[in-house]
C-alpha cells in the first residue's frame, strides 16, 4: 500500500480527463482511513480550480476515496444549496507515490443527492445520475474502452441505488464522523498552493 500522509495533514486531490488533460485540484486535508478506505476533508474557503472554473468550497466536505479506485464520494454538510452527496465516477482513482497527493481520471458521471427539495428551475431534486450527456460526448472524443464503459454505467446504477437507499458508506452517520473530525481541525487557509 502506498504511504498515506498524517491525520491533518495538507494534500491535494488531483482530478485529470482520459486524455491527461488536467481537470479539478482540490485543496485537502487528510483525515484517516476506515473500512471502506481512506478519507479527506475540505474546511469552508478552501479552493478548487479547474482549466475555467474555480470555486472555494461554501460548506465542509469530506470525500472517500475507495480502494476500487472507479469512483470517489464527497458528502457536504449543510451545504447552501443542500447538496449532500456528489459522487464523481472515475478511473484509477488512487494516492501517488507522493504522500500527500492523490489522483484519478474524472469519468463524467455523477450521483448527486439533495437534502431538500429545489426549484425545478435550478434542476432536478432528490438523487439523480448527472452528466451522461458529456459521458456519451467524452466516450466517442476519448474512446472510452467498451469493457471501462460497462464497468462504470452498472457501477453507477448500483450507486445510485446505494445512495437512495442510504446504506453506508452513503448513509449520514458514517460520513458526519468524518465531518466531525474534520471541524475539530479548525483549520484555517491551507498552506498549500492550489
Amino acid at each position: 500500500m502506498t504511504a498515506r500522509p498524517e491525520p491533518g495533514s495538507e494534500m491535494v486531490f488531483q482530478w485529470r480527463k482520459w486524455n491527461g488533460s488536467p481537470h479539478w485540484r482540490h485543496e485537502c486535508v487528510y483525515l484517516g482511513a476506515d473500512e471502506w478506505g481512506d478519507w479527506v476533508g475540505q474546511p469552508v474557503g478552501w479552493h478548487s480550480i479547474r482549466p475555467g472554473a474555480e470555486f472555494y468550497a461554501a460548506a465542509p466536505n469530506v470525500t472517500l476515496v475507495p480502494p476500487s479506485g472507479d469512483f470517489a464520494l464527497t458528502v457536504n454538510r449543510d451545504h447552501p444549496i443542500g447538496m449532500r452527496i456528489y459522487i464523481d465516477l472515475g478511473w484509477d482513482v488512487r494516492w501517488a507515490d507522493d504522500p500527500v497527493l492523490a489522483t484519478g481520471i474524472d469519468m463524467d458521471l455523477d450521483v448527486i443527492r439533495f437534502e431538500r427539495d429545489r426549484d425545478p428551475a435550478d434542476g432536478p431534486s432528490g438523487t439523480w445520475v448527472d452528466d451522461r450527456d458529456e459521458w456519451a460526448e467524452h466516450s466517442i472524443r476519448y474512446g472510452y474502452p467498451a469493457d471501462v464503459m460497462t464497468h462504470l454505467e452498472a457501477l453507477t446504477l448500483d450507486l445510485e441505488t446505494r445512495v437512495r437507499a442510504q446504506n453506508a458508506p452513503f448513509d449520514d452517520a458514517t460520513a458526519d464522523a468524518w465531518l466531525d473530525r474534520l471541524d475539530a481541525l479548525q483549520l484555517g487557509r491551507p498552506r498549500l498552493d492550489a
